[in-house]
């Protein structure tokens, strides 16, 4: 069966690192774009960094700078590297396989993973 899943999430203070894990189990891998997202409480669920069909890599303005990508696709491995981490980046953070391109598809995204609590505090 399709699965993602992902790990990695903790509790730590503001300026510190984490890094997130996704770990894609996705028959037809390669028809989709991957994608970080993230729902904090009371709120909608926002995109963090998608990559696009092209690789081209779009962040969130939110983030850009203090967050990076990183695909292996051998291993079918997304990684989320966070630095920096402010209070506000305390959420639940999800990744996804998405239609392609994601530009067009507006991050319509077939396979969803559970989510790994990001809790920063200041």
């Amino acid at each position: 069966q399709d699965h993602l899943g992902e790990s990695g999430g903790g509790a730590v203070e503001a300026g510190g690192s984490l890094r997130l894990s996704c770990g894609a189990s996705v028959e037809s891998y390669s028809r989709f774009c991957m994608g970080w997202f993230r729902q904090a409480p009371g709120k909608e669920r926002e995109v963090i960094v998608g990559i696009d069909g092209d690789g081209q890599v779009l962040y969130a303005d939110s983030v850009k700078g203090r967050f990076t990508i990183s695909q292996d696709n051998a291993k079918r491995t997304l990684t989320l590297q966070m630095n920096s981490l402010k209070v506000e980046d305390t959420a639940m953070y999800y990744c996804a396989a998405c239609i392609c391109p994601i530009r067009s598809s507006a991050y319509s995204c077939n396979f969803w993973g559970q989510g790994t609590q990001v809790t920063v505090s200041s």
